[in-house]
C-alpha cells in the first residue's frame, strides 16, 4: 500500500544560521512534520515553553520553518508558534557566585516519608533517575513551642536517615560524597529561643563538607515569630560564629502579599541568595505566571535567585517551569521540592541540566503518568471508619465540592476527641503514592498529622504534617511508600484532631493510593491506551471510519463561538454531540479510551460531570483527560478503572438546564483534574492551550 503522505522535504541545503529560542506554542504542543504543510506526516511534537533551534531563513511563503530539538527535526507552522528570544547568558559576570550555580538540587525533609531505607539507597535513587542532580538540601533542625529547638531527627522515626546531631551530618556528608553529591543544610527559623536555635544552626554550618545553610522564612504560624526586631540579633549570633565566606540562603513564599510580612530588608545583610518557593499547582497558577511573579517580586532584592520548583506536578509543567526559570529568567540554578513526592514520571524533568542559552538536549518527553492500580476511599466508603473518644458524635459534615460528604471538627489543643482511618485493600505489594484530598472549606489547620501504617521496613507509623489551610479542593501527596500487602494495616492512614491549635478546623476527606509503575522488567505492567473511540454510538458505529458515528452530529464544534451575541457567548472547548429530534436522550455514554475516573459529581450549570484521566497512548505516550458533561445515571465513581467502550453514564440534560446532548472535550493538560468546571469563555488562547479538537484527535488516534 502506498503512503498517504507526500515524500519528505529535507532541511534546505543552505538554511542560514539557527536561533536558539523558547517555543511559545498556541496550543499545549505543536506538531513537527516532515514537510512544510499539514499534508505531510506528523513526526513528533514540540511542547510549549521548551527550547528549540530554528532557522529563520528557511521560512516558506506559507509560514513554515525548519526547527530542531535534540534528535527531533522538521517543519513547524509559525501560525501556531512564536519564538521568545533567549538573552545572552553571560553579558556580565555574576557579582555574587553561589554554591548552586549551574547545579540542580533536590530537597529532603525527613526519612519517614521516603521509600528508601538508607542514605546509600537515597543516593542510588538520585543517580539512577536524575544524574544531573548534584546538590542535596537536608533539613537539620526546627523548633516548636512544645519541644523547643531540636535536631530534625526528633521528628523522624527513621533512625538510619535521621539527623540527630553533628555525627549524623558527618555520615550524610560522607555517604553522599561517595556518589558525587554535595550536602547543604536547611532549617526552619522561629526566633523564639534565639540561643538554642542558633546553636544548632551554627553546629550544622561548621561541619566539614556542609556547603551552605538555607533558612526557611515564611509568613505563617510555625515559621518566623521573632518579629522585625528579632532578625538582626538572631543572625548576628550565627554570622559571628561561622566563616565569613559561608553561604546562607533564604527560602520564601514569593507571592507579593507576603513580601513585606517577613521584613526582607532586615535579612538582607545576612543572606547571600533567595530561594522562592514557586509551587504553581498549590498557587493555582501556570508555571510561567508563578515564575514571572516570583522574579518580579524579588528581582530587585540584590541577591541571586535560585527558584524552588514543584516536584509533584505533571512532568510537562515541570519541564516548562525549568525552561522558564533557566532560559527566560536566567536562574543560575534550580532545586526541586521534594524527595518522597517525586515519582518516576517526574524524574525526567528533574534531570534537565541547567544550561542557559542552549537548546534542549533531547525532545521533551510527553507527559506520561506512570500509575497502575488506583484506590480512592471517600469518607462514606466502606474502607473509611471514624469514632470519638468522648462517647458523643463530635464530627460535623458538609457536602463537598467534589460530590461526597466531608467530615470536619475544631482542632484540639490538649487531647484528641475523634479519629478517622482509611484502610485500602491493596491488590499487590508495591510502591504507592499516598495522597490526601483537602477540601476548600473547614480545613484551616496548619498541622494535620496523617499517620501512615504498614510501610515496609518501618517499625512505626510514618507521620506527615500537612498545612491544610494552603489547599483548596486539591490532592496533596503525602509521599511514596512501599507496602507489603500481607502486612497488618498495609497502607492504612490514620488522622485525629489533635494539632495543639485553637480556633481552627481540620477536615477529614478522601484518601488516594496510586501504584507507581517504574517500567523495569520486574515492575507491574504499565497501563497503556490502545486508542480513542467516540464516546457515543452503537458498538458497530463506534468501530466505523466516522469519528462521530451514525447520525450523531456536533452542534458546537471545537473553538467555535458558542451562543453568539448572548451573555453566554464563549469559544467552545469540545463537542456538543446530538442525535436529530431529541433521539439522544438517555443514550449510553462510553469511555473514549482506557483510564481512571478522577471526578464524577454534579456541578452548577454543568449538571453531572465525569472526568477520566486516560492512560498514556501506546503510540506516543500522550496523556489526555476527557470530560463528559450533562450526563445522567452515572455508573462510575472516582478511582474506578474503565476500559475503552465501557459505559459510564447516559446522555442527560443537566437536570433540565439544557437540551439533551453530550458535552465532550479532551485536554492535554491537568486543568480538568484541578478544575472540573473549567470554562475559558471568550479566552480563545485558554481554549487552545488546554484543549484539543476531539474530532481531530480521535480521528488521528483510532485503535489499530
Amino acid at each position: 500500500m502506498s503512503s498517504p503522505y507526500p515524500p519528505a522535504v529535507p532541511k534546505p541545503a543552505s538554511p542560514g544560521s539557527s536561533q536558539t529560542v523558547i517555543a511559545n506554542t498556541r496550543a499545549a504542543y505543536v506538531n513537527v512534520r516532515n514537510g512544510p504543510s499539514t499534508d505531510y506526516r506528523d513526526i513528533g511534537d514540540i511542547y510549549d515553553n521548551t527550547v528549540i533551534a530554528y532557522y529563520p531563513n528557511t521560512r516558506t511563503d506559507s509560514g513554515w520553518v525548519w526547527a530542531e530539538q535534540g534528535q527531533l527535526a522538521g517543519w513547524i507552522a509559525t501560525s501556531v508558534v512564536t519564538f521568545e528570544t533567549i538573552q545572552d547568558p553571560t553579558p556580565t559576570p555574576r557579582p555574587q557566585p553561589t554554591p548552586y550555580d549551574g547545579k540542580v538540587a533536590v530537597w529532603h525533609w525527613k526519612g519517614d516519608v521516603l521509600a528508601e531505607n538508607t542514605i546509600d539507597e537515597f543516593a542510588t535513587t538520585i543517580k539512577r533517575y536524575a544524574p544531573q542532580v548534584t546538590e542535596i538540601f537536608v533539613k537539620t533542625s526546627d523548633y516548636t513551642p512544645r519541644s523547643g529547638a531540636r535536631w530534625q531527627g526528633y521528628w523522624d522515626n527513621d533512625r538510619v536517615l535521621a539527623i540527630d546531631g553533628p555525627s549524623s551530618i558527618d555520615n550524610w556528608v560522607q555517604v553522599l560524597g561517595r556518589y558525587g553529591l554535595n550536602f547543604h543544610a536547611w532549617c526552619v527559623v522561629r526566633g523564639l529561643d534565639v540561643t538554642a536555635e542558633t546553636n544548632l544552626i551554627v553546629q550544622a554550618c561548621l561541619r566539614p563538607g556542609v556547603r551552605s545553610m538555607l533558612l526557611d522564612v515564611e509568613p505563617y504560624d510555625g515559621f518566623w515569630s521573632g518579629g522585625k526586631a528579632g532578625i538582626r540579633p538572631y543572625m548576628l549570633r550565627i554570622r559571628r560564629q561561622i566563616p565569613g565566606a559561608f553561604h546562607i540562603g533564604m527560602s520564601v513564599d514569593p507571592r507579593p502579599q507576603h513580601y513585606a510580612t517577613i521584613f526582607p530588608e532586615e535579612w538582607f545583610p545576612f543572606v547571600n541568595s533567595i530561594h522562592p518557593q514557586v509551587y504553581w499547582v498549590t498557587f493555582r497558577k501556570t508555571p510561567s505566571a508563578a515564575l514571572d511573579e516570583a522574579f518580579q517580586v524579588w528581582g530587585n532584592y540584590g541577591r541571586p535567585i535560585i527558584p524552588v520548583l514543584q516536584g509533584d506536578a505533571q512532568v510537562q509543567e515541570m519541564t516548562s517551569a525549568h525552561t522558564i526559570a533557566v532560559q527566560r529568567h536566567q536562574a543560575p540554578g534550580v532545586s526541586w521540592w521534594r524527595m518522597g513526592v517525586i515519582g518516576p514520571a517526574q524524574w525526567p524533568a528533574v534531570n534537565l541540566p541547567v544550561t542557559p542559552g542552549t537548546p534542549d538536549p533531547d525532545p521533551t518527553p510527553p507527559p506520561t503518568e506512570q500509575y497502575g492500580e488506583e484506590i480512592v476511599i471517600r469518607p462514606t466508603d466502606s474502607g473509611f471508619a471514624k469514632g470519638s473518644y468522648t462517647g458523643k458524635n463530635e464530627f460535623l459534615s458538609f457536602a463537598g465540592t467534589w460530590g461526597w460528604t466531608v467530615f470536619y471538627k475544631a482542632t484540639s489543643t490538649q487531647r484528641s476527641q475523634v479519629w478517622a482511618q482509611w484502610s485500602p485493600s491493596l491488590s499487590r505489594s508495591a510502591k504507592y503514592e499516598v495522597a490526601a484530598f483537602v477540601p476548600s472549606r473547614h480545613a484551616t489547620t496548619l498541622r494535620a498529622r496523617y499517620k501512615i501504617h504498614g510501610v515496609k521496613n518501618s517499625t512505626s507509623e510514618v507521620v506527615v504534617e500537612v498545612d491544610q489551610s494552603r489547599y483548596f479542593n486539591q490532592w496533596v501527596p503525602l509521599g511514596i511508600y512501599e507496602f507489603d500487602r500481607a502486612a497488618v494495616n498495609a497502607g492504612a492512614v490514620f488522622l485525629n484532631d489533635l494539632t495543639y491549635e485553637s480556633g481552627l478546623e481540620i477536615g477529614f476527606d478522601a484518601m488516594r493510593w496510586r501504584e507507581i509503575v517504574e517500567g523495569g522488567s520486574g515492575d507491574p505492567q504499565q497501563n497503556l491506551a490502545d486508542g480513542y473511540d467516540s464516546p457515543v454510538g452503537t458498538l458497530t458505529e463506534r468501530r466505523s471510519t466516522s469519528v462521530w458515528p451514525g447520525s450523531w452530529i456536533d452542534a458546537s464544534p471545537f473553538a467555535q463561538i458558542y451562543f453568539p451575541g448572548t451573555p453566554n457567548q464563549a469559544y467552545h472547548t469540545g463537542a456538543d454531540l446530538n442525535l436529530p429530534a431529541d433521539a439522544d436522550r438517555h443514550i449510553p455514554v462510553y469511555a473514549a479510551a482506557s483510564g481512571v475516573v478522577v471526578f464524577a459529581s454534579r456541578l452548577a450549570t454543568w449538571g453531572n460531570v465525569i472526568i477520566i484521566r486516560h492512560d498514556p497512548l501506546a503510540t506516543n505516550r500522550k496523556v489526555l483527560y476527557s470530560r463528559s458533561a450533562h450526563v445522567e445515571e452515572m455508573i462510575v465513581q472516582v478511582g474506578q478503572r474503565v476500559r475503552r467502550g465501557e459505559q459510564i453514564a447516559r446522555v442527560g440534560n443537566a437536570f433540565g438546564q439544557w437540551a439533551y446532548h453530550l458535552h465532550f472535550d479532551l485536554s492535554p493538560t491537568t486543568i480538568l483534574a484541578s478544575e472540573p468546571q473549567h470554562w475559558p469563555g471568550m479566552d480563545l488562547a485558554g481554549v487552545l492551550k488546554n484543549y484539543v479538537d476531539p474530532r481531530l484527535f480521535i480521528g488521528q488516534n483510532r485503535p489499530k
